[in-house]
């Protein structure tokens, strides 16, 4: 007997939530050997965190997450999955794990090339981009993209097939997100000619040079857009402007290296880019909620 749409989806949750705590070590984010997939389990909510998104599917099994982009609020759960079509500073924070019933997701990376090899094939998919559209979404959750899933995790326990068979059900599952209503978001990010593929190439060179003083003209010319049109587009993306986006890699980055590499707040702000440490200072207790000695304490206690 054929099950409806309702309990088919109960059924698939329960066998991934038992998937990913048969294959995490401990409570945390842990990779796996299929490359691209990373598996995470937390058995209490969490603190705020900054984090950097690259392009990645997050499906949840169990629990309750919320992630910030800027002023937005996103929330996820098992009925639905987050997107994020490009590298993107957000805060995430899980909201629902107890001991008894934890908090038990998935991450799988998005590969823009295997993107761009399933649009050669299948031609057109999805609806036309109507615009810029914000790369960080939240969509409802389906059988057949969750059938995918599921697959690709049953290959966990097999090492020796996932090498093969692996790439088949990663292809499904993106086949499936571009067949999905939010599915024309990533099919502009890989045209070479849309606006926003080139605002994906202008984070990207953000990225790479957070470091460096932001010149928002050297910018637009780097990826053949006017000035204005190049901060219009970027905020439609990622609800920043390019100067608020490279200030939040800067922080982020700074709050890393205090933390994993036991920075002073003076030496990781200069590592990141800033040139005064009260500025950085200001500008850490805006985004963290406390000033950086503060903020290493309250997180080396957390941990």
């Amino acid at each position: 007997m054929q099950l409806d749409p309702i309990d088919e989806l109960a059924v698939q949750q329960s066998e991934l939530a038992s998937l990913i705590k048969r294959n995490v070590p401990a409570e945390g984010m842990h990779d796996t050997q299929i490359e691209g997939l990373a598996l995470a389990c937390t058995t209490a909510p969490s603190l705020p965190m900054p984090a950097l998104y690259r392009p990645c599917l997050c499906i949840i099994a169990q629990g309750r997450k919320e992630v910030r982009l800027g002023a937005e609020q996103y929330f996820y759960d098992p009925l639905n999955y987050l997107v994020a079509s490009v590298t993107l500073p957000v805060t995430g924070q899980v909201i629902e794990a107890t001991p008894e019933s934890p908090y038990l997701s998935l991450k799988l990376d998005i590969d823009p090339a295997m993107i761009s090899s399933l649009l050669a094939e299948a031609g057109p998919i999805g609806l036309p981009d109507p615009g810029p559209n914000r790369a960080l979404f939240v969509d409802r959750l389906d059988p057949a993209m969750l059938d995918a899933v599921i697959r690709l995790l049953r290959l966990l326990d097999t090492p020796r097939d996932a090498a093969m068979l692996a790439p088949l059900a990663q292809r499904e599952i993106f086949y499936r997100l571009l067949r999905s209503p939010q599915g024309q978001r990533l099919r502009e990010l890989v045209m070479a000619d849309s606006q926003s593929h080139r605002i994906a190439r202008a984070i990207e060179w953000i990225n790479q040079h957070y470091d460096k003083p932001l010149r928002i003209e050297e910018l637009a010319r780097e990826v053949n857009l006017s000035a204005s049109t190049l901060h219009h587009r970027f905020k439609a993306v990622t609800a920043l402007s390019p100067l608020q986006y490279q200030k939040q890699l800067r922080l982020q980055e700074a709050r890393r290296l205090m933390f994993s590499e036991c920075l002073e707040a003076a030496s990781a702000s200069f590592r990141v880019g800033y040139e005064s440490p009260s500025q950085f200072s200001r500008e850490y207790s805006r985004l963290f909620g406390a000033p950086p000695l503060r903020d290493m304490l309250r997180l080396r206690n957390a941990g």
